[in-house]
This record gives C-alpha cells, structure tokens and sequence, in this order.
C-alpha cells in the first residue's frame, strides 16, 4: 500500500486518470473505473489523499478524500486568446524571452488572477507536458497560495493554446467559479462540471 497526496490530471485515454505525486512529481496511471471508492467523479486538478494498492498490474484506490478541489481545464486550439494573455505574449516574444508573468484585475482593478505565457514550439510541447505531469504546474499553483493572506483555496486553472502552437497560456483564476473563471469557461465553451464529491 502506498499513502499520498496527488494531483489529479488528464489520462493517456477517457478510462484513466494520471495521479502526479506531489513530493516526487511523478506520475501513476490510474483506472477511472473497478475500485470501491467513487475514482470516476475526480476531475483534473483535484488535489486528493488516496491509498494505492498494488496487488494487481494497475493499482486501485482503496481510499479517497478530496483536500481541495481545484479545476484544470486543457483547451487546445483555443481561439481568441484573452487580450491580456496576448499582449504579454507579444511583450515576451519582442524581449526575446521564453516566459512570462503578470496579474489580472477585474472591473474594480483588484487582483482576479496570474497569467503566465510560455514559449511553445518543440515536440512534445510545453501544453502537453502541462497536461501529462511531465512539467508540473504546481510551483505556479503553490506561489500563489504562498502569497495569499488566507489558507490555500481551490482554484480554476486554464491551460490555453492557441491554434498556430507558438505559446502557451497558464491563467489561475483565484476565485473557483467566479466572474473570471466563469468569463473563461464561456470563451471557451467550458461548462462547470458537477462535483458530487464537494
């Protein structure tokens, strides 16, 4: 038996999740279905405590809890992408740099979210990486709750690029399902998923 705290992210295929370890970063592929605990209602970005058993060729959960049910949403092709993404995405690309970062605001110019734009143009890309573990979102996930006033709270985080490949989009709304990460969800015709397990 193996205890840990995981990030749920996107299988190789509908009948599996990928469960990225958060103190070695590595990932294990995990049956969505053929456990006693309700695996199938996870959704990516979950952070979750679960006990692997690995009795059998694929490993199967014998507990489950949810510590906080943050959102990842993937869109590929995504099209428009936000002014605000773009217009950093062009400063990086006239710096010459491969990254960069900067806030969001709202209409009353208070802090909604981070925006980070990375340079994507190798195989496999960065936005695949992303999504598989093999480059983990959690430092930008973590520097944000580091940096806040109250404990960690569950977020949404969109992963965009857009349909010529040359960049990836990063956005972590702070406020799970409000006004920005809802604004997001309708952009790019993202509906908010039901969550039987929160």
């Amino acid at each position: 038996m193996d205890e840990g705290t995981y990030r749920v992210l996107p299988g190789r295929d509908e009948e599996t999740w990928r469960f990225l370890d958060r103190d070695t970063f590595e990932t294990i592929a995990v049956p969505i279905e053929g456990h006693n605990v309700p695996v199938e209602d996870l959704h990516p970005g979950y952070l979750v405590e679960a006990e692997l058993d690995w009795g059998s060729e694929d490993p199967t959960v014998r507990s489950l809890s949810v510590v906080r049910p943050t959102l990842y949403t993937f869109v590929e092709d995504a099209d428009p992408i936000f002014e605000v993404a773009q217009s950093l995405w062009e400063e990086t690309r006239a710096a010459g740099e491969g990254m960069n970062a900067t806030q969001t605001y709202n209409t009353d110019n208070k802090v909604n979210g981070v925006c980070y734009v990375f340079a994507d143009a190798g195989q496999p890309s960065v936005f695949d990486d992303f999504r598989a573990g093999a480059r983990p979102l959690e430092p930008l996930v973590d520097r944000i709750n580091d940096q806040a006033d109250t404990e960690p709270a569950a977020r949404e985080l969109f992963v965009l690029r857009p349909p010529d490949g040359t960049f990836t989009v990063v956005t972590i709304a702070l406020d799970k399902d409000g006004r920005f990460a809802e604004t997001l969800r309708e952009t790019y015709e993202r509906d908010a998923p039901d969550e039987p397990l929160v």
